[in-house]
């Protein structure tokens, strides 16, 4: 099947703006493409993501060409023409990506390799609105288009379906089982019934999946505001405890009664209330009186858009941990003498086994780091308040030992309680945790404006005046000054020497 209209025709449905740009880049682009294919016998076809979103009215940066010749070659060859770089994405499948930098940003043309004509090639993809194809030959701006159709990719578009191409798409690579929800999430598409029981056929094929293609559509699927009912989809297609077989064990695992939920479904809904309390979608069991009680700041927000590594940031690592902070619950339940159920050590041994999960799925170390470290004191900040508002020094000590996921940990501890307690939960509850957080917020900015930017003393200081060399005991001191001054408890140069003399000489006669 195949749909001929014209570029123009395209721009009274493609934003003025939006069709100038990618009009320009396409025929900038295919007039230097197709000659150097061109002088190497080979013809090539735009496919896939990009087709689709033109006729989504998507605007995209990231154009997919099909050669029928070496792709590594080839895209090799146009990185150098247009002095953009060359990547090697899968040398075994003859793929590879061309980045080209911009005023406006950067472009990505991945290039593939295909055998035969462009048609059997498009019959080994995925999806069909991901099969369909533009002869870079036929492309101009006035002269009718002729798209490459043969499994109605442009009617599924129209009727915002995702359907699988061939009864062999997920057998023939298992991660587009993920991608199929990702992509149905991104696009607000329903995917078709018989791809649904293809998916649940194939689900335990995911398991054979290199752990970094599934990092990278796992990330892409956290981006998405309402993750949590991506999730609930995953699971309910039999995927998400095949990625993550350690949270089977959580199903039907009942808590205590201060617990709504048994552990599997709770820690959807700390997903769930975590979207809530960063405003990125509503929980059901909200009024409206809660987000206005809820802490959020423009600093909360920057923190969250920090970049951590390929994709990633510290809202999408922060939702990951959510979903995860209770997985070694099952394994350390144990029952007390009134029969009531404790889970003792489950933060410490979750993040071990949060540690071997991200490891698996070839997460970076830093990323890592990160999502072990929320996990393993998602119950401190709660902690700190046994008696009352926590101590100045408590507050120090925290945001000095969490470091960059101290934010990350009280959001975590904010989204936990709602995720506890449910429909139950109570708005004197909610605000007394609420005041809590905030407490620990604003005494950490009033101590962060008290010793930033000037410390009262360095190192070279305590070197001098105390005669210490550089090494551990120097460093405790500095520790111990900074908590002071933070604190409010010394306030000058003076008191602060006098201050670390005093616990050297208690350190010195405790030694002997």
């Amino acid at each position: 099947m195949s749909i001929f209209f014209t570029i123009a025709a395209l721009q009274g449905t493609i934003t003025s703006h939006m069709f100038s740009t990618i009009q320009d880049r396409i025929f900038f682009y295919r007039d230097r493409i197709c000659h150097l294919l061109e002088l190497q016998g080979h013809r090539g076809y735009i496919v896939g993501g990009f087709v689709r979103d033109m006729f989504l009215e998507r605007q995209t940066n990231d154009i997919d060409i099909a050669v029928d010749g070496n792709a590594l070659t080839i895209a090799e060859a146009i990185a150098e023409e247009f002095k953009g770089k060359f990547v090697v994405l899968d040398r075994a499948n003859k793929i590879a990506r061309v980045v080209v930098i911009e005023e406006d940003g950067q472009w990505h043309m991945d290039f593939s390799s295909f055998s035969g004509d462009i048609e059997t090639d498009l019959a080994r993809r995925d999806f069909t609105i991901d099969a369909m194809a533009v002869d870079l030959v036929g492309l101009s701006a006035e002269s009718p288009l002729k798209v490459i159709d043969p499994f109605s990719g442009r009617e599924d578009i129209k009727n915002k379906v995702l359907r699988a191409v061939s009864d062999g798409t997920f057998e023939n690579d298992a991660v587009r089982l993920l991608k199929a929800v990702r992509l149905a999430a991104e696009l607000d598409f329903e995917i078709e019934q018989h791809t649904e029981i293809l998916i649940r056929e194939y689900s335990q094929f995911l398991s054979k999946v290199a752990g970094e293609r599934i990092r990278e559509e796992l990330i892409r699927l956290l981006h998405l505001p309402g993750a949590v009912h991506n999730l609930r989809r995953l699971d309910n297609l039999g995927l998400l405890t095949v990625m993550l077989p350690e949270m089977m064990d959580g199903k039907e695992v009942g808590q205590p009664t201060v617990h709504f939920w048994d552990i599997f479904e709770h820690s959807l809904q700390t997903v769930a209330t975590l979207e809530f309390i960063m405003h990125e979608s509503d929980w059901e069991y909200s009024n409206g009186e809660m987000l206005t009680t809820a802490i959020w700041s423009e600093e909360i927000e920057e923190h969250l858009s920090l970049g951590v590594s390929k994709g990633s940031n510290h809202r999408v690592l922060l939702k990951l941990a959510a979903l995860l902070h209770d997985v070694a619950k099952p394994r350390t339940k144990v029952l007390d003498d009134n029969g009531r159920a404790r889970f003792i050590g489950h933060a410490k041994q979750g993040a071990e086994l949060v540690t071997n999960i991200m490891e698996r799925l070839r997460f970076s170390g830093r990323e890592t780091r990160l999502v072990e470290d929320m996990v393993m004191h998602h119950l401190h900040p709660v902690q700190m308040a046994t008696e009352g508002l926590p101590s100045s020094k408590a507050v120090y000590r925290y945001f000095r030992d969490r470091g960059d996921s101290a934010i990350d940990v009280l959001l975590l501890a904010l989204a936990d309680f709602l995720a506890c307690l449910g429909p139950l939960v109570t708005m004197e509850g909610w605000k007394q945790h609420c005041r809590l957080i905030s407490y620990i917020l604003e005494e950490h900015k009033e101590q962060q404006a008290k010793i930033s930017p000037i410390k009262i003393v360095n190192g070279y200081d305590l070197m001098e005046k105390l005669g210490l060399p550089s090494g551990p005991l120097l460093g405790e001191l500095l520790k111990m000054l900074g908590e002071a001054q933070a604190s409010g408890d010394i306030n000058n140069r003076e008191e602060a020497l006098a201050l670390a003399e005093k616990e050297l000489s208690k350190q010195r006669c405790g030694a002997r």
